[in-house]
């Protein structure tokens, strides 16, 4: 008799960055752009929620993390869409042979306000993970550099399954 049992693993992913003082510099966070607001600096887009949701992901698999896979010495990454680099890790992990059981984010910021566009970032993340994700927005209460508004910060808890059999 085969039996099928679900092998499960759980990563953490983490990620900040600082706002930026160019005014050209564009917010994007889970994918959304936050027109009228400062954008972070990075040698990619910047996109805290993507970056940590992929760590999850890496980190879940064992498959490393994100600076080995996207390394910031390397000039190609330059400018990268974090969504993308999110959707490549997605491929990564089911080429390994595990799903995206969810992954939930919380991010801590004191701007922009999140909750206005909490489907949108749910939506762009969850089809880039291949997965459920949600987005929790939390405050610093004034308490720090983040607290300050000095920049954004990211916790991402991915679970990731996939079916083993057992052969009795």
């Amino acid at each position: 008799m085969t039996t099928v049992f679900p092998e499960m693993r759980v990563g953490q992913g983490f990620d900040v960055h600082r706002f930026s003082d160019d005014p050209d510099r564009v917010l994007l966070l889970a994918g959304c752009e936050f027109d009228g607001e400062r954008g972070l600096v990075g040698h990619s887009d910047a996109d805290v929620i993507a970056h940590a949701c992929a760590d999850a992901l890496l980190g879940a698999a064992g498959l490393g993390d994100i600076g080995q896979h996207f390394p910031d010495t390397d000039p190609r990454w330059s400018g990268a869409d974090s969504m993308e680099l999110l959707r490549q890790v997605a491929v990564m992990i089911a080429e390994d042979g595990w799903r995206v059981s969810n992954i939930d984010c919380a991010v801590i910021c004191e701007v922009p306000k999140l909750a206005p566009r909490r489907d949108e970032m749910q939506r762009n993340l969850s089809s880039a993970a291949v997965g459920p994700v949600t987005v929790k927005g939390n405050r610093a209460e004034q308490l720090g550099a983040i607290g300050r508004s000095e920049g954004v910060v990211c916790f991402a808890t991915a679970l990731i399954s996939r079916a083993i059999e057992d052969q009795q």
